[in-house]
């Protein structure tokens, strides 16, 4: 482990909080620029185009999201067994599958590509999209797919890097990707006036540079990774390692998106006010979850690392810091976004039917934060465990037996301003589902990686 030990990122050494906090404050940077990144697509329709326009772009958002969280899923199990094999030493391991999953999303890219093209239309129109937003939704989401494979390549990178302990570089490649929209957001629907086409256009002329980029940082950052994406390398037994741990995460967020789908069904049919304000306001709770996500994901990197070192006593400690650092976080994010959200609101609109509707969205988001918090944080630990199907069934029923009935159901007796607390019903069954799991220790069995006997196992720091 010699080698690893003496790059940046090792997490299986020193204070948990410290670690995970370090870890995640890059990764909280770059959530908020992601973010900035989609706002001001819909600030920049909302207010230079029009409603209908930040209706469109929020509109074919979900659906675009749930045909591409199969392949990111994937992804996420191929980062998986990256931060182990790193945690274990075994950098060929590291380079191998690299380029497997490499290898699997490039060839992957291109039937998304077709099938997403062509469903667009029908999606749009099992959603009950508007009349009024269909054509720009459709052509939003053409153009996106278009160039998806930009998208999971940038997406890749970062999964990579941030699974070795760099949550540095792709915030970089996420600050560059950030600019180049912004300025193309500007340019092509400020001055050649192109619409929510040109807002589709800045997104994937952005990552594509982003993506590019990213790969030059990797080859250079991490000597033993060589990604090429002209020489194609594939390990089948690596690969049906990573089928096993991101198909379960894939067909999660697939289900998730499609549960989504529907809510966003019922979003529609209350008109394109609404599904604007449901847009703008989904923007906004983003900033307010970015604290509580970013812990998660140090802390699945952190758990990844130090299963793969043989450190099972080192996961308590680090589940226990992230629980305190979300509910504190959560806490004030909950203050803001209640207090602030109507003004928040008007980047979007101006128009109170729109501000208004957003603000239906977000109070009982928030009023059920804490929940999420607890949920995400114990099920961080089990997908950097390894155990990625547990987290799957625990998504799916809350959101399927529980969220989406109670959405019908809340609507049904005190209508759309009743809907939104449809959220923290499922979460409040999510997380006690995954507190019982955690507490019965099964997870701690299902490591992919794990150290042999002559390997050495580092002290503690």
């Amino acid at each position: 482990m010699s080698e690893s030990r003496a790059l940046k990122g090792d997490m299986t050494q020193g204070n948990p909080a410290k670690l995970i906090l370090a870890f995640s404050v890059p990764l909280l940077f770059g959530n908020v620029l992601q973010q900035m990144y989609n706002m001001v697509d819909s600030i920049v329709v909302g207010n230079y185009v029009g409603t209908i326009a930040l209706a469109a772009v929020g509109a074919g958002g979900p659906i675009i999201w749930m045909l591409v969280s199969l392949f990111m899923g994937i992804g996420n199990g191929a980062s998986i067994i990256v931060s182990q094999y790193f945690g274990a030493g075994n950098l060929k391991k590291v380079s191998d599958t690299v380029d497997t999953i490499y290898t699997a999303t490039i060839v992957g890219a291109i039937p998304l590509t077709i099938v997403g093209s062509c469903l667009a239309g029908p999606m749009l129109k099992l959603i009950r999209t508007p009349d009024d937003t269909f054509a720009d939704a459709r052509l939003y989401m053409i153009i996106v797919f278009i160039g998806v494979i930009f998208t999971m390549g940038y997406n890749m990178n970062s999964s990579i890097m941030q699974s070795l302990g760099d949550s540095r570089t792709p915030l970089l490649l996420l600050a560059i990707s950030c600019v180049i929209n912004i300025v193309l957001d500007l340019f092509l629907v400020i001055v050649v006036q192109m619409g929510v086409a040109g807002v589709a256009l800045a997104t994937i002329i952005a990552q594509a540079i982003s993506w590019i980029t990213g790969i030059f940082l990797i080859n250079r950052r991490f000597t033993f990774i060589h990604v090429n994406v002209l020489k194609f390398g594939f390990d089948k037994e690596l690969f049906r390692q990573i089928i096993r741990l991101g198909l379960p995460a894939g067909l999660q967020q697939m289900l998730f998106s499609f549960g989504t789908l529907t809510l966003q069904s019922l979003v529609n049919s209350y008109g394109s006010n609404f599904i604007a304000g449901f847009n703008g306001a989904n923007k906004i709770d983003m900033f307010a979850f970015f604290p509580t996500q970013s812990f998660g994901m140090a802390l699945t990197t952190y758990v990844g690392q130090n299963i793969g070192a043989g450190k099972l006593d080192r996961v308590k400690s680090g589940l226990k810091a992230t629980l305190q650092m979300s509910i504190v976080t959560g806490l004030g994010a909950m203050a803001i976004v209640l207090l602030g959200g109507p003004t928040m609101m008007r980047l979007f609109s101006q128009d109170p039917e729109v501000i208004e509707a957003g603000m239906i969205y977000l109070r009982p988001v928030m009023y059920g934060y804490l929940l999420f918090a607890v949920q995400n944080t114990f099920l961080s630990v089990l997908r950097g465990a390894g155990d990625m199907v547990f987290p799957m069934i625990t998504s799916i029923l809350s959101l399927w037996l529980f969220r989406l009935p109670a959405a019908y159901l809340y609507t049904s007796l005190w209508g759309k301003e009743a809907l939104f607390y449809c959220y923290g019903t499922g979460w409040l069954i999510g997380m006690i589902m995954s507190m019982i799991y955690y507490f019965r220790g099964g997870w701690k069995k299902k490591a992919v990686v794990s150290r042999t006997e002559d390997e050495p196992v580092p002290e503690e720091a």
